[in-house]
C-alpha cells in the first residue's frame, strides 16, 4: 500500500500549476491568522519543482505570512472576544496563554522565535494584538522570523533539486508511515499524561 507516493506525485503536479504561487500566497496569509495548515507543505514541493524560483517563492510566502500576521494582530487587538471561543474549541487555548506570558516577559524575541516554533503562528499573532505589542517591532520580528524559516525551507529544496525530489519519491511512503506512527505514539503519550 503506497498512499503517500500517490499523494506526493499529486502535490508535485499541483506545485507546478501556473496558479500555484497564488494559492501559496493565500495559504501563507490564512495560516498566520486563522487557518491550521502551515505554508511549508506547499512551499517545499514548489521550491523543489522549480528550484530556480525558490527565493522568489520564499519571499512571496514571507510577505503573505507577515500580512496575515498583521491580520491576526488586528484580530487580537480588536476582536479577541469573538475568537476566544474558537481558540478554546480548536485546542489552542493553552498555547495562547503561554504565548501571552512569553510576550509579557520577552516581547520582540517571542515573535522572532515564533517563526520557527511548532506552536501555530496564528496563536502568536493574536496574542501580540491582545498584549498590545508595538506594531513596528511585531512586523520586523515577523519578517525576520518567518522569512528565516521560509528561506531556509526554500534553500534546502533548492540545494537538493532533482536528486532530492527523486530521493523523496523513493522514500515518501516510509517517511509518511513513520510520521503516522510518531503522531499515534505522541497522541497516546499525551492522552495518558
Amino acid at each position: 500500500m503506497r498512499p503517500f507516493r500517490r499523494l506526493y506525485a499529486r502535490v508535485m503536479a499541483w506545485s507546478r500549476h501556473p496558479r500555484a504561487p497564488w494559492l501559496l500566497g493565500l495559504l501563507s496569509f490564512a495560516e498566520s491568522s486563522f487557518f491550521p495548515v502551515p505554508p511549508d507543505v506547499m512551499l517545499a514541493p514548489m521550491a523543489l519543482a522549480r528550484p530556480q524560483r525558490a527565493w522568489r517563492l520564499a519571499a512571496l510566502t514571507t510577505a503573505a505570512s507577515v500580512a496575515g500576521g498583521i491580520a491576526g494582530y488586528a484580530i487580537g487587538a480588536l476582536a479577541f472576544d469573538l475568537v476566544a471561543p474558537w481558540l478554546e474549541r480548536a485546542g489552542y487555548w493553552e498555547a495562547y496563554l503561554q504565548a501571552r506570558t512569553w510576550f509579557a516577559r520577552h516581547g520582540l524575541w517571542v515573535i522572532l522565535l515564533a517563526g520557527f516554533s511548532p506552536i501555530p503562528y496564528k496563536v502568536f499573532t493574536i496574542a501580540a494584538g491582545v498584549a498590545g505589542m508595538p506594531l513596528v517591532p511585531f512586523v520586523a520580528g515577523s519578517v525576520a522570523g518567518r522569512g528565516g524559516r521560509f528561506f531556509l525551507v526554500a534553500g534546502l529544496m533548492r540545494l537538493g533539486g532533482a536528486r532530492m525530489e527523486a530521493a523523496l519519491h523513493r522514500w515518501v511512503d516510509g517517511l509518511g508511515w513513520g510520521m503516522v506512527a510518531a503522531a499515534a505514539v505522541l497522541w497516546l503519550v499525551l492522552r495518558g499524561g
